[in-house]
């Protein structure tokens, strides 16, 4: 708490600054309110909720001098949203820091985010559509050593909820840009640029039956070359037996390997990129589950959506194994051209897909993955025969006249919905999509969605169109639908209305919504969580300064 009595005076006599001079401090931050009504709906299984209406809330408050950067973050649940986990029911302040910075020497007292590298050993970061956030809380150091040489290391415990996990992480990671270190590299064409970290966590052992590692150790490194427009970047991971409730309690050392590749020019882009994940689960807590606690992070290869019927089947990573390429091309047609036309055309084409890894039967049991053993073999060259995941798409990005233009997308998909959902064998979908937008002027506009998810399994088709008006910079209106009609079950044939007003203005944001959510899953970077159906009014209000 002696943090505390440091921290809250300098904010409250930050509150008296009115100049914003380089000889003054600054104060600056932002608010955001979510609140939800919520009414029983038996026909789309929206539950009922006693207090009828719910809130997730927070602020958050930074002030810099000189040297000198300290935050608070405060946060209020009453109670939290349906979909986000009812541990953060509550208010408090989980997030403060202290932050002093000085000729390349950066200390940290607090809370804190942090990566090393791409996250395969370490990552810690907030996605609040989630209700995600491992923050660390402790020390955190990061020095330039030399021009060209950075290092940084951390000890600390990380955030669950209002309260910290068990474990104790310590981790430390150092970067080195050959360029700028080696005179005679200087004005090269091609950068290099090798790092590595090492991380371990601390957990007392208490279990009854197996004798558990106190101190798990994991170890990285990486590279990245790049010339012009080409650029490869590879991580390679390795972590110590970590038993866990993630892989069943076995001792089976873990390791990740990830490679991308890009190549760019004027009208033409390339990606390719390939991983593999065998027991990589990483939590400051092993008996820890669901999004708690992770200490690294596993990325993904699937391509990122904004539009609703592509993100219909997310996939989840997996970290007890997978292993997957994926790809993606971009070309723009000139203007002038055939398929250019007046105003250029671009096009997009992306393919993603992953599989389980081969196991085998370890040598110490005749089952694989029994806890308490070494849980099974896998040859790192050969790949399961389980398909998990495939996604074809095609975009094509199209502009007609000043006032309009459109995307036209395509996908293909393969679905794992046993493994990824826990659900009933593989979804194969079809999705296609129009989206147009037209601009009557300078500051009003009419964007126009169309949507169709074309399947034989799970709850069938599904049809969707939202409509959006715009009176820019201040208005902006939205209605839409979503309506299964190819669901075997006619009762569940369900129109999913929904509508939205938006008043921007400055820093400050208002949005009032009503409608109807269907059940699902939401995914930001292969982390996941359950999406409740609801029916109700939403209440949106953000500001920042």
């Amino acid at each position: 708490m002696n943090f505390f009595k440091i921290v809250i005076p300098v904010f409250l006599l930050s509150t008296n600054i009115q100049a914003q001079t380089n000889n003054e401090g600054q104060l600056h931050g932002n608010f955001q309110v979510d609140m939800q009504t919520y009414q029983k709906d038996s026909l789309i299984g929206a539950p009922e909720v006693p207090e009828k209406a719910l809130l997730n809330s927070y602020a958050n408050l930074i002030y810099s001098k000189g040297n000198f950067t300290a935050g608070i973050r405060y946060e209020a649940y009453m109670n939290t949203l349906l979909g986000y986990d009812s541990r953060y029911n509550g208010n408090g302040i989980p997030y403060r820091f202290l932050t002093y910075n000085n000729e390349g020497l950066e200390i940290t007292a607090g809370s804190f985010y942090e990566q090393f590298g791409n996250g395969l050993i370490l990552r810690a970061y907030e996605e609040k559509t989630l209700g995600y956030d491992n923050a660390f809380d402790g020390f955190r150091i990061k020095y330039q050593l030399y021009k060209g040489v950075s290092v940084k290391a951390l000890a600390g415990k990380q955030r669950l909820f209002f309260a910290q996990g068990q474990g104790i992480v310590r981790g430390i990671d150092g970067e080195v840009n050959c360029n700028e270190l080696i005179t005679k590299m200087n004005e090269a064409k091609t950068q290099i640029i090798i790092g590595g970290s090492f991380v371990s966590k601390y957990q007392q052992d208490k279990d009854p039956v197996y004798n558990l590692p106190e101190n798990v150790g994991a170890w990285a490194s990486r590279l990245n070359i790049s010339n012009g427009g080409f650029n490869i970047n590879g991580e390679y991971a390795y972590k110590i037996n970590d038993p866990s409730a993630d892989n069943l309690y076995i001792y089976k050392n873990g390791n990740a390997l990830l490679i991308s590749t890009s190549y760019s020019k004027k009208g033409l882009g390339i990606l390719l990129s390939a991983k593999r994940i065998d027991n990589m689960s990483f939590r400051s807590d092993r008996n820890a589950s669901l999004i708690d606690l992770n200490i690294n992070y596993l990325p993904i290869l699937t391509k990122s959506y904004t539009y609703s019927f592509l993100n219909f089947y997310p996939y989840a990573t997996q970290s007890n194994g997978e292993v997957g390429c994926g790809g993606e091309i971009m070309y723009k047609f000139k203007k002038e051209t055939l398929f250019g036309g007046k105003y250029g055309t671009n096009i997009s084409l992306n393919f993603s897909r992953l599989n389980n890894i081969e196991q085998t039967i370890p040598s110490d049991t005749n089952v694989i993955g029994a806890s308490g053993t070494y849980g099974y073999e896998s040859d790192f060259f050969k790949v399961g025969n389980d398909l998990y995941f495939q996604d074809f798409n095609a975009e094509i990005n199209k502009k007609f006249s000043k006032k309009f233009s459109a995307n036209f997308i395509y996908q293909n998909l393969i679905y794992n919905s046993y493994v990824l959902r826990k659900g009933h064998g593989t979804v194969y979908s079809n999705v296609g999509i129009v989206d147009m937008l037209y601009k009557i002027n300078d500051k009003n506009a009419v964007h126009i969605e169309m949507a169709a998810l074309f399947t034989k399994q799970d709850l069938g088709n599904w049809a969707m169109l939202q409509v959006e008006y715009s009176i820019a910079p201040k208005w902006f209106f939205s209605i839409s639908n979503q309506y299964n009609y190819g669901n075997e079950d006619k009762s569940k044939q369900i129109h999913y209305y929904t509508g939205a007003i938006v008043y921007a203005k400055g820093g400050n944001r208002i949005q009032l919504g009503y409608g109807k959510q269907r059940q699902g899953i939401m995914c930001v970077g292969g982390v996941c969580r359950n999406v409740p159906a609801s029916n109700g009014f939403i209440l949106a209000i953000s500001s920042s300064f």
